[in-house]
Protein backbone atom coordinates (compact mmCIF):
# COMPACT_ATOMS: atom_id res chain seq x y z
CA UNK A 1 0.00 0.00 0.00
CA UNK A 2 1.77 3.46 -0.73
CA UNK A 3 0.73 6.48 1.39
CA UNK A 4 1.51 9.80 1.51
CA UNK A 5 3.71 11.53 4.39
CA UNK A 6 1.78 13.79 6.55
CA UNK A 7 5.32 16.11 6.48
CA UNK A 8 8.66 15.83 4.63
CA UNK A 9 11.58 17.54 5.84
CA UNK A 10 14.28 18.77 3.71
CA UNK A 11 17.51 18.69 4.84
CA UNK A 12 19.77 21.48 2.30
CA UNK A 13 16.97 22.96 0.99
CA UNK A 14 18.70 25.79 -0.28
CA UNK A 15 20.76 23.42 -2.69
CA UNK A 16 19.81 22.10 -6.43
CA UNK A 17 18.66 19.11 -4.96
CA UNK A 18 17.14 19.86 -1.98
CA UNK A 19 15.22 23.13 -3.90
CA UNK A 20 13.85 20.68 -6.58
CA UNK A 21 12.65 18.18 -4.27
CA UNK A 22 10.41 21.31 -1.69
CA UNK A 23 9.17 22.38 -5.25
CA UNK A 24 7.98 19.22 -6.10
CA UNK A 25 6.46 18.24 -3.16
CA UNK A 26 5.11 21.83 -2.75
CA UNK A 27 3.02 21.21 -6.37
CA UNK A 28 1.99 16.84 -5.36
CA UNK A 29 0.10 19.14 -2.06
CA UNK A 30 2.41 17.49 0.70
CA UNK A 31 3.40 19.43 3.62
CA UNK A 32 7.15 20.27 3.09
CA UNK A 33 9.59 22.62 5.28
CA UNK A 34 12.80 23.16 4.61
CA UNK A 35 16.34 23.44 6.36
CA UNK A 36 19.58 24.40 5.35
CA UNK A 37 22.73 26.33 6.32
CA UNK A 38 21.64 29.17 3.48
CA UNK A 39 18.74 31.15 3.11
CA UNK A 40 16.08 29.55 0.86
CA UNK A 41 17.74 30.24 -2.96
CA UNK A 42 13.74 30.03 -4.03
CA UNK A 43 11.44 30.84 -0.74
CA UNK A 44 7.49 30.27 -0.83
CA UNK A 45 5.30 32.29 1.33
CA UNK A 46 4.01 28.50 2.01
CA UNK A 47 6.92 26.53 2.85
CA UNK A 48 8.18 27.02 6.40
CA UNK A 49 11.99 27.22 6.53
CA UNK A 50 15.00 27.10 9.17
CA UNK A 51 18.47 28.36 8.86
CA UNK A 52 20.06 26.17 10.40
CA UNK A 53 23.25 23.44 10.76
CA UNK A 54 22.59 20.12 10.21
CA UNK A 55 25.12 19.36 12.63
CA UNK A 56 23.41 21.19 14.96
CA UNK A 57 21.03 18.70 17.30
CA UNK A 58 18.96 21.14 18.94
CA UNK A 59 17.88 22.58 16.10
CA UNK A 60 17.33 19.67 13.84
CA UNK A 61 15.46 18.16 16.47
CA UNK A 62 12.95 21.30 16.40
CA UNK A 63 12.85 21.19 12.34
CA UNK A 64 11.55 17.65 12.56
CA UNK A 65 8.88 17.88 15.15
CA UNK A 66 5.71 16.47 13.73
CA UNK A 67 7.14 15.30 10.86
CA UNK A 68 6.88 12.12 9.31
CA UNK A 69 10.23 11.59 7.13
CA UNK A 70 12.84 13.66 6.13
CA UNK A 71 14.67 13.77 3.29
CA UNK A 72 18.55 14.31 3.85
CA UNK A 73 20.02 16.16 1.25
CA UNK A 74 22.63 18.51 2.55
CA UNK A 75 26.68 17.21 2.64
CA UNK A 76 29.83 18.44 2.00
CA UNK A 77 31.30 18.41 -1.48
CA UNK A 78 34.67 17.50 -3.02
CA UNK A 79 35.66 20.72 -3.40
CA UNK A 80 35.75 21.61 0.21
CA UNK A 81 38.81 20.71 2.64
CA UNK A 82 38.82 17.19 3.66
CA UNK A 83 37.61 18.16 7.77
CA UNK A 84 35.04 19.49 6.78
CA UNK A 85 33.64 17.19 4.17
CA UNK A 86 34.00 14.57 6.87
CA UNK A 87 32.04 16.67 9.20
CA UNK A 88 29.07 17.77 6.88
CA UNK A 89 28.30 14.42 5.68
CA UNK A 90 29.65 11.74 8.15
CA UNK A 91 28.69 14.27 11.05
CA UNK A 92 26.09 15.85 9.85
CA UNK A 93 24.15 12.68 9.17
CA UNK A 94 24.67 11.30 12.53
CA UNK A 95 22.92 14.29 13.65
CA UNK A 96 20.31 14.37 11.39
CA UNK A 97 18.90 10.52 12.28
CA UNK A 98 19.59 11.11 15.93
CA UNK A 99 16.92 13.96 15.98
CA UNK A 100 14.79 12.31 13.74
CA UNK A 101 14.78 9.57 16.24
CA UNK A 102 14.34 12.03 19.16
CA UNK A 103 11.25 13.80 17.12
CA UNK A 104 9.89 10.22 16.33
CA UNK A 105 10.13 10.54 12.51
CA UNK A 106 9.53 7.58 10.76
CA UNK A 107 11.40 7.60 7.95
CA UNK A 108 14.56 9.40 6.87
CA UNK A 109 15.36 8.90 2.91
CA UNK A 110 18.91 9.70 2.86
CA UNK A 111 20.60 10.95 -0.09
CA UNK A 112 24.40 9.38 -0.62
CA UNK A 113 26.95 8.86 -4.06
CA UNK A 114 28.06 6.09 -6.27
CA UNK A 115 31.67 7.57 -4.66
CA UNK A 116 30.94 4.93 -2.20
CA UNK A 117 32.12 2.50 -4.88
CA UNK A 118 35.36 4.09 -5.51
CA UNK A 119 36.72 3.07 -8.89
CA UNK A 120 34.96 -0.33 -9.68
CA UNK A 121 36.34 -2.33 -12.50
CA UNK A 122 33.04 -4.25 -12.75
CA UNK A 123 30.09 -2.47 -14.44
CA UNK A 124 27.58 -2.62 -14.42
CA UNK A 125 28.41 -1.78 -10.61
CA UNK A 126 25.69 -3.14 -8.21
CA UNK A 127 25.05 -2.35 -5.08
CA UNK A 128 26.41 -5.63 -3.33
CA UNK A 129 29.84 -4.17 -4.78
CA UNK A 130 32.04 -2.84 -1.24
CA UNK A 131 32.24 0.60 -0.86
CA UNK A 132 35.58 1.29 -1.89
CA UNK A 133 35.85 5.03 -1.64
CA UNK A 134 39.26 6.87 -2.97
CA UNK A 135 38.74 10.25 -1.84
CA UNK A 136 37.67 12.59 1.04
CA UNK A 137 34.26 12.95 -0.52
CA UNK A 138 33.45 8.90 -1.11
CA UNK A 139 35.18 8.49 2.04
CA UNK A 140 32.39 10.49 3.94
CA UNK A 141 29.82 9.34 1.67
CA UNK A 142 30.51 5.73 2.91
CA UNK A 143 31.20 6.73 6.40
CA UNK A 144 27.27 7.97 6.98
CA UNK A 145 25.79 5.04 5.18
CA UNK A 146 27.52 3.09 7.81
CA UNK A 147 25.80 5.84 10.27
CA UNK A 148 22.70 5.21 8.72
CA UNK A 149 22.44 0.90 8.79
CA UNK A 150 23.69 1.19 12.47
CA UNK A 151 20.06 3.56 12.93
CA UNK A 152 18.33 0.92 10.43
CA UNK A 153 19.37 -1.87 12.80
CA UNK A 154 17.85 -0.05 15.38
CA UNK A 155 14.46 0.45 13.67
CA UNK A 156 14.40 3.47 11.83
CA UNK A 157 13.61 2.94 8.17
CA UNK A 158 16.16 4.48 6.36
CA UNK A 159 16.20 4.01 2.21
CA UNK A 160 19.80 4.50 1.15
CA UNK A 161 19.76 6.62 -2.79
CA UNK A 162 23.00 6.29 -4.60
CA UNK A 163 22.86 8.57 -7.52
CA UNK A 164 24.99 8.87 -10.04
CA UNK A 165 26.19 12.79 -10.84
CA UNK A 166 22.83 14.71 -11.38
CA UNK A 167 22.03 16.99 -13.36
CA UNK A 168 19.30 19.74 -15.03
CA UNK A 169 18.24 22.97 -14.42
CA UNK A 170 19.72 24.45 -11.65
CA UNK A 171 23.06 22.65 -11.88
CA UNK A 172 26.36 24.13 -12.82
CA UNK A 173 29.25 22.94 -10.83
CA UNK A 174 31.76 21.38 -13.35
CA UNK A 175 29.26 21.24 -16.19
CA UNK A 176 29.46 24.86 -16.22
CA UNK A 177 32.34 24.44 -18.33
CA UNK A 178 30.97 22.40 -20.95
CA UNK A 179 28.55 25.10 -21.40
CA UNK A 180 30.37 27.94 -21.59
CA UNK A 181 32.38 26.55 -24.02
CA UNK A 182 29.55 25.67 -26.21
CA UNK A 183 27.84 28.57 -26.12
CA UNK A 184 31.15 30.65 -26.70
CA UNK A 185 31.27 28.19 -30.16
CA UNK A 186 34.56 26.40 -28.92
CA UNK A 187 35.34 22.71 -29.26
CA UNK A 188 35.24 20.86 -26.29
CA UNK A 189 38.22 17.75 -25.37
CA UNK A 190 37.86 15.27 -24.16
CA UNK A 191 40.86 12.60 -22.53
CA UNK A 192 41.46 9.92 -24.95
CA UNK A 193 38.84 8.87 -28.00
CA UNK A 194 36.53 9.60 -25.47
CA UNK A 195 34.45 5.95 -25.77
CA UNK A 196 33.81 5.63 -21.81
CA UNK A 197 30.31 5.24 -21.25
CA UNK A 198 29.52 7.49 -18.14
CA UNK A 199 25.89 6.86 -16.88
CA UNK A 200 24.22 10.26 -15.25
CA UNK A 201 20.83 11.06 -13.71
CA UNK A 202 18.62 13.78 -14.30
CA UNK A 203 17.15 16.07 -11.30
CA UNK A 204 13.86 15.23 -11.95
CA UNK A 205 14.72 11.34 -12.07
CA UNK A 206 16.37 11.35 -8.44
CA UNK A 207 13.38 12.94 -7.66
CA UNK A 208 11.03 10.73 -8.67
CA UNK A 209 12.88 8.19 -6.96
CA UNK A 210 12.69 9.83 -3.34
CA UNK A 211 9.31 9.94 -3.82
CA UNK A 212 8.85 6.49 -4.63
CA UNK A 213 11.21 5.98 -1.63
CA UNK A 214 8.97 8.10 0.62
CA UNK A 215 5.61 6.49 -0.14
CA UNK A 216 6.71 3.03 -0.63
CA UNK A 217 5.82 0.30 2.07
CA UNK A 218 8.83 0.24 4.33
CA UNK A 219 9.67 -3.08 3.76
CA UNK A 220 10.52 -2.55 0.18
CA UNK A 221 12.15 1.12 0.82
CA UNK A 222 14.65 0.06 3.82
CA UNK A 223 17.76 -0.66 1.64
CA UNK A 224 19.99 0.88 -0.36
CA UNK A 225 19.67 1.42 -4.19
CA UNK A 226 21.73 2.61 -7.15
CA UNK A 227 19.65 5.79 -9.13
CA UNK A 228 21.00 6.77 -13.22
CA UNK A 229 19.72 7.15 -16.47
CA UNK A 230 18.88 3.99 -17.96
CA UNK A 231 19.84 5.67 -21.79
CA UNK A 232 23.13 7.21 -22.03
CA UNK A 233 26.22 6.77 -24.53
CA UNK A 234 30.11 7.46 -24.96
CA UNK A 235 31.12 10.91 -23.34
CA UNK A 236 31.82 11.83 -26.63
CA UNK A 237 28.39 11.47 -27.67
CA UNK A 238 26.76 12.71 -24.83
CA UNK A 239 29.05 16.10 -24.26
CA UNK A 240 28.44 16.64 -28.66
CA UNK A 241 24.79 16.78 -27.86
CA UNK A 242 25.25 20.11 -26.22
CA UNK A 243 27.82 21.31 -28.57
CA UNK A 244 24.77 20.34 -31.36
CA UNK A 245 22.36 22.07 -28.98
CA UNK A 246 24.88 25.46 -29.04
CA UNK A 247 24.59 25.40 -32.94
CA UNK A 248 28.24 26.79 -33.79
CA UNK A 249 28.73 23.51 -35.69
CA UNK A 250 31.78 22.86 -32.98
CA UNK A 251 33.15 19.30 -31.77
CA UNK A 252 34.24 17.29 -29.30
CA UNK A 253 38.68 16.67 -29.92
CA UNK A 254 40.14 14.08 -28.15
CA UNK A 255 43.42 14.83 -26.38
CA UNK A 256 45.81 12.33 -25.24
CA UNK A 257 44.94 10.71 -21.99
CA UNK A 258 47.62 10.19 -20.18
CA UNK A 259 49.75 12.90 -20.13
CA UNK A 260 46.37 15.23 -20.08
CA UNK A 261 45.32 13.60 -17.21
CA UNK A 262 48.64 14.01 -15.39
CA UNK A 263 48.33 17.78 -15.90
CA UNK A 264 44.70 17.79 -14.32
CA UNK A 265 46.23 16.32 -11.30
CA UNK A 266 48.84 18.32 -10.99
CA UNK A 267 46.65 21.44 -11.66
CA UNK A 268 44.26 20.10 -8.70
CA UNK A 269 47.09 19.40 -6.47
CA UNK A 270 48.35 22.87 -6.70
CA UNK A 271 44.64 24.52 -6.62
CA UNK A 272 44.86 25.90 -10.48
CA UNK A 273 41.84 22.89 -11.60
CA UNK A 274 38.36 21.76 -9.84
CA UNK A 275 39.16 18.69 -11.89
CA UNK A 276 39.65 16.30 -8.83
CA UNK A 277 41.50 13.52 -8.52
CA UNK A 278 38.11 10.50 -8.47
CA UNK A 279 36.54 12.22 -11.22
CA UNK A 280 39.97 12.39 -13.66
CA UNK A 281 40.37 8.59 -13.15
CA UNK A 282 36.64 8.41 -13.76
CA UNK A 283 36.84 9.92 -17.20
CA UNK A 284 39.66 7.16 -18.40
CA UNK A 285 37.29 4.03 -18.22
CA UNK A 286 33.66 2.82 -18.21
CA UNK A 287 31.45 3.98 -15.41
CA UNK A 288 27.48 2.84 -14.82
CA UNK A 289 25.33 1.21 -12.16
CA UNK A 290 22.60 -1.51 -12.39
CA UNK A 291 19.08 -0.08 -11.76
CA UNK A 292 17.63 -3.10 -11.35
CA UNK A 293 17.08 -3.04 -8.28
CA UNK A 294 15.28 0.05 -7.64
CA UNK A 295 12.95 -0.89 -10.65
CA UNK A 296 11.89 -4.20 -8.66
CA UNK A 297 11.43 -2.74 -5.55
CA UNK A 298 10.07 0.50 -6.03
CA UNK A 299 8.77 0.54 -9.06
CA UNK A 300 11.09 3.30 -10.09
CA UNK A 301 11.63 3.92 -14.08
CA UNK A 302 14.20 6.62 -15.28
CA UNK A 303 12.45 8.71 -17.77
CA UNK A 304 15.57 11.06 -19.00
CA UNK A 305 18.46 10.08 -20.86
CA UNK A 306 22.56 11.64 -20.41
CA UNK A 307 21.69 13.59 -23.68
CA UNK A 308 17.94 14.85 -22.45
CA UNK A 309 19.58 15.82 -18.95
CA UNK A 310 22.84 17.84 -20.16
CA UNK A 311 20.48 19.82 -23.00
CA UNK A 312 17.83 20.73 -21.10
CA UNK A 313 20.55 22.42 -17.84
CA UNK A 314 22.20 23.79 -20.70
CA UNK A 315 19.09 25.51 -22.28
CA UNK A 316 18.24 26.75 -18.71
CA UNK A 317 21.95 27.57 -18.54
CA UNK A 318 21.73 29.97 -21.55
CA UNK A 319 18.48 31.19 -20.25
CA UNK A 320 19.88 32.49 -16.87
CA UNK A 321 23.41 33.50 -18.62
CA UNK A 322 25.71 33.46 -15.41
CA UNK A 323 28.76 35.17 -15.37
CA UNK A 324 31.08 31.70 -16.09
CA UNK A 325 31.48 31.44 -12.81
CA UNK A 326 34.93 33.64 -12.66
CA UNK A 327 36.12 34.21 -9.12
CA UNK A 328 33.29 31.70 -7.80
CA UNK A 329 34.50 29.22 -5.27
CA UNK A 330 31.91 26.97 -5.58
CA UNK A 331 30.41 25.60 -2.56
CA UNK A 332 27.37 24.34 -3.80
CA UNK A 333 26.33 22.46 -7.04
CA UNK A 334 24.51 25.98 -8.09
CA UNK A 335 27.64 27.45 -8.21
CA UNK A 336 30.10 27.83 -11.34
CA UNK A 337 33.29 26.36 -10.40
CA UNK A 338 36.28 28.26 -10.85
CA UNK A 339 38.02 27.03 -13.63
CA UNK A 340 41.39 27.92 -13.05
CA UNK A 341 43.71 27.12 -15.49
CA UNK A 342 41.60 25.63 -17.54
CA UNK A 343 40.41 28.83 -18.44
CA UNK A 344 43.33 29.42 -19.97
CA UNK A 345 43.36 26.37 -22.27
CA UNK A 346 40.41 27.99 -24.04
CA UNK A 347 42.16 29.66 -26.46
CA UNK A 348 43.36 26.75 -27.83
CA UNK A 349 40.20 25.55 -28.97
Amino acid sequence: MVTEPDRVVVTGAAGMLGGWLVRRLRAQAWPVSGVDIRPAADPFDDVPYAVADVRDLPAMTRAFEGAHAVVHCAAGLPSYPEPEIQSVIVDGTRTVLTAAREAGVSRVVHISSTAVYGLPTVVPTTEEHPRTPVDAYGRAKAAAEEVCERFRAGGLCVPILRPKTFLGPGRMGLFAMLFEWAQEGRNFPVLGRGDVRIQMCAVEDLADCVVAALTAPAALANDTFNVAAARFGTLREDFQAVLDAAGHHRRVVSIPARPAAAVLRLLQRTGLSPVYGRLVSKLLSDSYVSTDKVRERLGFEPRYSNQEALRSTYQWWCERQPGGGRGRAGRTSRDPWSQGALRAAKVFF
